[in-house]
């Protein structure tokens, strides 16, 4: 007869397949679930794109807490509109950079909720102020430059 071997409970806690993180600001994927959006993970985040554009990132991290909330994908021309809108809206401070492509709606505001929601709302009606196609700025500048970013063969004629 066999002895059976004794497994330790961390042996065992170890073999088993790793919980996922809960989504943060879950609220928001459940808004705006008609238009089927798919997740991706970005920055340590919750990426959400709809079609071909990435649109919010969800944000709820012990370390820079202060950007913790729904990061909106926007430009520069859409700040001022937006902020009309979203008083407490602002650049994202871990990014270093006074300005970029991410503006955040913080989990912290006492609006938070009622923002996020209009947020999903704008992305609902399909507002062109939120919302990127990822990999536009690359390839408009390599354009502009005069290039491609594949560059075809040509054949040698014989």
């Amino acid at each position: 007869m066999r002895k059976k071997k004794r497994i330790s409970p961390e042996a065992l806690d170890a073999s088993l397949p790793k919980q996922r993180k809960p989504i943060p600001h879950a609220f928001v994927l459940d808004a705006i679930s008609t238009l089927s959006p798919y997740t991706r993970p970005m920055f340590g985040c919750l990426a959400i794109y709809v079609r071909d554009k990435i649109v919010l990132i969800l944000r709820d991290k012990p370390t820079h807490s202060a950007d913790n909330g729904v990061w909106l994908a926007t430009t520069e021309e859409h700040y001022q509109s937006l902020r009309r809108e979203f008083p407490n809206m602002r650049s994202i401070q871990l990014l270093g950079k006074p300005m970029t492509g991410w503006q955040v709606l913080p989990a912290d505001a006492p609006d938070f909720e009622s923002a996020a929601l209009r947020a999903c709302e704008l992305v609902l009606a399909g507002d062109p102020r939120i919302g990127k196609v990822p990999g536009e700025r690359a390839s408009k500048s390599s354009k502009a430059a005069g290039g491609s970013p594949k560059r075809l063969r040509q054949r040698k004629e014989p």
